[in-house]
């Protein structure tokens, strides 16, 4: 990686790098929750407690400016769309 030379320009480059992890770990944990909400109502096993709980990890992900408020309502809808649709 090539750091540029002017003193503010680095700092920005080392921000970036730090912000960029923390945001992947967090989006990386949100979609695992999806994953694993998704296999459940597959198999038939998913209950509002782990809709909750997914619910849960996409909001903090909202809350932390990784997606925004409106993907993670139109996710969150469209799961327990899903979730009632199953049951019924």
């Amino acid at each position: 990686m090539i750091l540029p030379n002017i003193k503010s320009a680095i700092k920005r480059v080392k921000v970036n790098a730090k912000k960029n992890l923390r945001n992947r770990m967090i989006k990386s944990a949100m979609k695992t929750n999806v994953k694993k909400y998704e296999s459940a109502v597959a198999a038939g096993n998913a209950d509002a407690a782990l809709l909750s709980a997914t619910a849960s990890a996409i909001d903090k992900a909202a809350a932390k400016g990784v997606i925004s408020k409106n993907a993670a309502n139109r996710k969150k809808s469209r799961m327990a769309k899903r979730l009632a649709k199953a049951e019924a």
